[in-house]
């Protein structure tokens, strides 16, 4: 971990002595004296992180480095911000400059506070105090006599795609995962004790959750409950929390209410009489009184034939629990250990070489001592290692010999951790900070690995999907497990994970006082129940870097801001607005609302390092203000919100990649245009514009320059006029407004839009043409996805039968058009042979064309010969298409897997088997449904 931290200061420490805004030559030195002795202690690291495992005055030494370290980190940070703010000071002044007489009476910019002289010498002062501070730690690495490290650079390989991990989750437990199986799948007796609970139990790395989730997912366990609960209960037994959880696992997410009873009630009601499987995974508390009020409500709801699983590491837990069968794990035996190992260390290698390394590999293998966990930890740590020598240092390696550790199983996570690079170190150990079972999301990781600066540049590459690539790596070694909604760390890696952060990571999830010393303290998350009282001692972590904060206590929410100045991560979850005050967190990158008010404060533009804001609003009803200065934030990378009122001044944020919505303002002066795109060239992934039906003037949509966001896969269009606020209530305006010119607009301005041509979804909303055929529309090549919706005046539909990758296709509410024939599938008469139309289309799908009468097939059988129509095509929906009149011909040549029509009277009637006159066209067909209602409300897709 402190040459992970090294590494990263390193890497600031050069640009920082060439910069222009070095103050006096003086500093430069002090810097230069910094960055030498930085190198001279490098040098000794990877030995010293070794010796502290055996040596507490090491480790004291080291916690001293890792301080400086974390202080240097937060000085240089002052002094870039100081260097960003500078910049924004000369921008916003060439700004007031190109403004007219007129404009200057407005103030485009907020007043910024820009760093004085007194700010200068303090950050000069603090490098001097660190440069002494360092002279100390540098004399006493004198007397340890450390071993020099080569001069080796560190290189992030990417991860190789296999299929090893899940190879190796069954070896050696098939019987004992049959016997299990058996034991659910048996009826019981009378004389058993209800809830019939099962107790699996081993010690950490045995394999126990894993086996669990084998019989949970066994097809035939499956099918013979009808309700399956699967619960991580874990340190500390919280029963509101476990309740709570098999609450959800039911299928009902908002019952709020923290009252234990009321809970199992609800637990009670949800089960009915019916057959469940419960799973308690990873149960620690040996206290009856904590389990008694679960098994007597459910002794009183489910089956006979209901059982509960436990796992555990504890015998005592199965006792207490009343367990009417015990499996207890034992190790592997050291066939099955090599086989686990041998199946991840040599896969993909060639079969020459793995017989050269067998007699290696299997002396490692045994180090193993029959876990599976550590056999995987190992295989994968050997999977990257192709020498002998390699395997040979491993073997002999000098960790073998720690102690106290439950039976070594650190120790092959210890080697696989001290293999990797510097920025993976950091990493992975900052993953402690989220608690036991914590779900993953990659996301989430690297926004927030990105933050602290823990992923370093590689060439043009985006840093996030470096990032991305450290996470796959980490996967790879076994650091990671797959779960069906996310990413889980092992209980035991978890472990690790808070021992090599120990004194820097915490999770505080009780409101009793703690003994840990928090000045040391760099990354926080609180979870404190709301009823509980909270603990002032945590104002004492003066030198956060994260705080990811459930607030549920009543905390006065001003002293964050005062307390913790020096966070780069901070995610609030409390409907408390923000003060004033949050220009005070100058470090701050990463910022998180879990439920936000309507205003943000106008001070939030002053936080000029943010790369990322998440604002989720309180409810779909709630819209949150942005500040007038957004366009300060020029580091902004991510801006991610549904119901965002965007200011002007966005199309200053050159650096942004994610911007979900952006909305176009009615309002001549103050709102925000759509011309503020034309410099958002790196949005990716999805985009959506709303209110391009404020548009007056069709030039500003050509200089929003879409064609540029060449990094875009999905845009969606809508031409709603006025204020967006996600509501159809003013549908009526929009949907039948007869303003003529309101319709030649909206023609312009789709064909000035011309959206990137590697986009795969396309939809447009709300648009009021008569027609659609933009000049661009054919050379999106790569579209698989299409919707039109609510275009209520459009008369045709465009020609989209030509698109060689379009696979789904939805018409909704175009409730204008009366025809659709040969130009929505783009035949030419004068080019007819060997035409597919709709080539790789497999779902279309027309709903409430209420004016529809005709959909026109294809001529006689010559032209049937010569053209091939949606061969692919699966599903076929018409819905509330009460004036059409029949089916096209060229149905009954398309390999429909299901037709579904409904609310189509006509057509109901002419489906009608063997009597119906479009019978012969969709006989073929397997699942024809024929229904009276359609399930789909009418608005429901209208943005």
């Amino acid at each position: 971990m402190a040459r992970a931290l090294l590494s990263a200061i390193m890497e600031q420490l050069g640009p920082l002595i060439s910069s222009e805004f070095a103050l006096t030559a003086t500093v430069k030195q002090e810097v230069q004296k910094l960055e030498t002795k930085f190198r001279t202690i490098q040098a000794v690291l990877n030995d010293a992180e070794k010796r502290q495992l055996k040596e507490e005055a090491v480790k004291l030494w080291l916690d001293k480095l890792k301080c400086v370290s974390y202080e240097m980190d937060d000085v240089l940070d002052e002094w870039n911000t100081a260097m960003i703010r500078k910049e924004i000071e000369k921008q916003q002044k060439e700004d007031e400059n190109a403004e007219t007489s007129t404009t200057k009476k407005r103030k485009v910019w907020p007043l910024i506070s820009v760093p004085n002289l007194f700010q200068h010498r303090d950050i000069a002062h603090k490098i001097k105090e660190l440069n002494e501070k360092l002279d100390e730690i540098n004399k006493e690495r004198e007397m340890y006599g450390f071993e020099l490290s080569k001069a080796i650079e560190e290189v992030v390989e990417r991860p190789k795609t296999t299929s090893y991990v899940d190879v190796s989750d069954i070896l050696g437990r098939g019987k004992v995962k049959d016997e299990l199986v058996s034991i659910l799948l048996g009826e019981g007796t009378k004389k058993q004790k209800c809830p019939h609970v099962i107790s699996l139990v081993g010690m950490g790395g045995m394999g126990k959750t894993t086996l669990a989730q084998l019989a949970f997912n066994h097809h035939e366990v499956m099918d013979h409950f009808e309700k399956r609960i699967w619960v991580c209960v874990s340190e500390p037994f919280d029963q509101c929390r476990v309740a709570k959880a098999i609450v959800e696992a039911l299928g009902v997410c908002d019952f709020n209410t923290t009252e234990l009873q009321s809970l199992l009630e609800k637990i009670c009601e949800l089960i009915g009489r019916k057959k469940f499987f419960l799973v308690f995974d990873d149960v620690w508390t040996e206290d009856y009184a904590m389990w008694k009020p679960f098994r007597d409500a459910l002794k009183n709801c489910g089956s006979q034939s209901s059982k509960i699983l436990v796992t555990t590491r504890k015998c005592k837990v199965a006792k207490m629990m009343e367990s009417a069968n015990t499996i207890k794990l034992e190790e592997l035996s050291e066939e099955d250990c090599w086989l686990v190992f041998s199946k991840i260390a040599f896969s993909d290698k060639d079969p020459k070489q793995c017989e050269q390394l067998e007699v290696l590999g299997r002396r490692i293998s045994k180090k193993c001592k029959g876990l599976p966990l550590a056999a995987k930890t190992l295989g994968s740590l050997m999977h990257f290692k192709k020498s002998k020598e390699e395997w040979k240092t491993v073997l002999d390696s000098n960790l073998w010999e720690l102690e106290g550790v439950e039976r070594g199983l650190f120790v092959p996570l210890l080697l696989s951790y001290f293999d990797l690079p510097s920025p993976l170190k950091r990493c992975f150990s900052y993953c402690a900070v989220f608690p036991k079972d914590h779900l993953f999301y990659v996301d989430e990781l690297v926004y927030m690995w990105t933050a602290h600066g823990f992923v370093e540049s590689k060439g043009n590459m985006e840093v996030e999907i470096m990032a991305r690539e450290y996470f796959e790596n980490l996967v790879t070694r076994s650091f990671f497990q797959k779960d069906i909604w996310g990413y889980k760390m092992h209980d035991i890696v978890h472990d690790f994970a808070q021992s090599i952060t120990k004194n820097e990571c915490f999770i505080i999830r009780s409101n009793i006082e703690s003994e840990s010393d928090y000045n040391n303290a760099r990354h926080l998350r609180l979870e404190i129940p709301k009823e509980s009282q909270f603990s002032m001692s945590i104002d004492s972590a003066k030198n956060l870097h994260t705080l990811i904060f459930f607030d549920q206590s009543g905390y006065n929410i001003s002293n964050l801001f005062q307390n913790f100045r020096l966070l780069r991560v901070l995610t609030l979850n409390s409907t408390m607005e923000l003060p004033h005050t949050v220009e005070n967190l100058i470090h701050l990158r990463y910022l998180d609302l879990l439920r936000c008010n309507e205003v943000l404060p106008e001070t939030i533009y002053n936080l000029c390092n943010l790369q990322y804001l998440k604002i989720a609003q309180a409810s779909n009803f709630v819209f949150t203000k942005l500040p007038q200065g957004i366009g300060k934030l020029i580091n902004l990378r991510h801006l991610i919100g549904d119901n965002l009122v965007i200011p002007r001044g966005i199309g200053r944020l050159i650096s942004l990649r994610a911007l979900k919505c952006f909305s176009i303002s009615d309002e001549d002066n103050e709102g925000c245009k759509i011309g503020e795109l034309k410099n958002l060239n790196h949005l990716q992934e999805s985009f959506e514009i709303r209110g391009l039906g404020n548009v007056v003037d069709v030039s500003e949509a050509e200089n929003a320059q879409l064609k540029k966001k060449i990094h875009l896969r999905e845009m969606k269009l809508s031409f709603k006029k006025g204020k967006d606020r996600g509501m159809w209530d003013d549908w009526v305006s929009n949907a039948f407004d007869p303003n003529d010119r309101r319709m030649e607009r909206d023609v312009l301005v789709l064909n000035a839009l011309e959206p990137p041509q590697d986009l795969e979804l396309l939809d447009i909303y709300w648009y009021q043409g008569t027609t659609m055929s933009p000049n661009w529309l054919m050379s999106l090549t790569k579209l698989k996805t299409v919707t039109i919706s609510s275009a209520t005046k459009l008369m045709s539909l465009p020609t989209l039968g030509k698109f060689p990758l379009l696979e789904s296709l939805t018409i909704w509410n175009v409730c204008s058009l009366k025809k659709v024939g040969v130009e929505f599938l783009g035949i030419e008469s004068e080019n007819k042979k060997e035409d597919t139309i709709f080539p790789k289309l497999k779902y279309l799908s027309f709903v409430y064309l209420e004016e529809w009468e005709e959909w026109i097939g294809i001529g006689g059988k010559e032209d049937a010969d010569c053209i091939t129509i949606m061969p692919r095509l699966q599903r076929l929906e018409i819905h509330c298409c009460g004036k059409l009149k029949s089916l096209p011909n060229f149905l009954r040549t398309i390999p429909l897997n299901e037709l579904e029509i409904v609310g189509c009277p006509i057509i109901k009637e002419r489906c009608q088997s063997e009597t119906g006159e479009d019978w012969r066209t969709i006989s073929h067909i397997p699942i024809i449904n024929l229904l009276e209602y359609s399930i789909y409300p009418k608005f429901s897709r209208f943005r």
